[in-house]
């Protein structure tokens, strides 16, 4: 398909070849931003991370952001070496010598570190975490509405990898985004292990029927703070919105489909599985929702 595009899909600026990167308390060069080949993260996917979006120059939910990194940090048995206070420094002095006011994206990675030898044993992480800051101009650019695909990857039981995990393990979900595209969409949309419709590859996901909202129950996806967020303005607006199990059925019968992630805020779906959902386009729901979200960055970030 020659129209592919994604979720986190960008207006092209000139800037970011010139972007300066936070490693381990330097702020250097992109090119100079490197880590070994014995890292956790490089070798092992061992590590989290948080994505971050700027708005007249405030980090839009910082404090959601930071909850959730050090809960999974601690989940994991990571020590980031570094308090909130720190990493807030951090993000503010990597924005300040980025000279970022908005229109920003900030991606946040702790690994577990430089391992002595390449193998899988934590213990083998003696030298410290590594903590890197990558901060990117973006403005999202989506010509059309996204088209998603059901694929068989699904989002796994907490006893294996916990799907609210903000890890940097992702191969579920690439190999969910491949067979998407290989099925002529442009994301996944992954089911719970118990069929209900869950997530995407990428994003929290959403329908519209008959004037309510629903999502997933939340059970087996990202703990997505844009996702909580639209919940969060709906019942404040009298929106119904509820947290449920619903199927591929109640999906293609649906109303008005959108997406939510921290860089695309609310992202449009016009087909699932070939089947145009409504009317192919943005809603007249999702445009309200995306209106109180924008209201909501407004308060948050005057």
């Amino acid at each position: 398909m020659t129209d592919k595009i994604t979720t986190h899909q960008a207006q092209e600026d000139a800037r970011n070849e010139a972007i300066l990167i936070y490693l381990n308390g330097r702020i250097v060069p992109k090119a100079k931003a490197v880590v070994s080949v014995y890292d956790s993260g490089f070798m092992l996917g061992d590590g989290v991370w948080e994505g971050l979006r700027l708005y007249n120059g405030t980090w839009a939910f910082l404090e959601a952001h930071l909850d959730r990194l050090f809960e999974a940090a601690k989940a994991i048995d990571l020590d980031i070496g570094m308090d909130r206070e720190d990493v807030k420094t951090a993000l503010l002095e990597t924005q300040a010598a980025n000279r970022m006011v908005t229109d920003a994206h900030a991606r946040l990675m702790v690994t577990r570190g430089v391992k002595t030898r390449p193998f899988q044993h934590p213990a083998l992480s003696q030298q410290g975490p590594t903590v890197t800051i990558i901060m990117e101009h973006s403005r999202p650019s989506l010509p059309r509405p996204i088209r998603l695909a059901t694929v068989p990857h699904i989002r796994g039981l907490p006893m294996t990898q916990d799907p609210k995990l903000n890890s940097h393990s992702k191969l579920n979900c690439i190999l969910a985004c491949i067979a998407a595209e290989k099925a002529g969409a442009d994301e996944a949309l992954m089911l719970d292990v118990n069929g209900f419709v869950n997530t995407t590859n990428a994003c929290n996901f959403f329908i519209v029927r008959k004037g309510a909202v629903w999502t997933s129950t939340g059970d087996y996806c990202m703990n997505g703070i844009t996702r909580q967020k639209v919940i969060d303005v709906c019942r404040a607006d009298g929106i119904p919105v509820f947290e449920r199990n619903y199927s591929l059925v109640d999906t293609y019968g649906a109303d008005e489909a959108f997406l939510t992630g921290t860089f695309g805020a609310q992202t449009p779906v016009g087909e699932v599985d070939g089947r145009q959902i409504g009317a192919g386009e943005m809603g007249p729901m999702t445009t309200r929702i995306r209106g109180l979200y924008k209201a909501l960055i407004e308060r948050e970030c005057a």
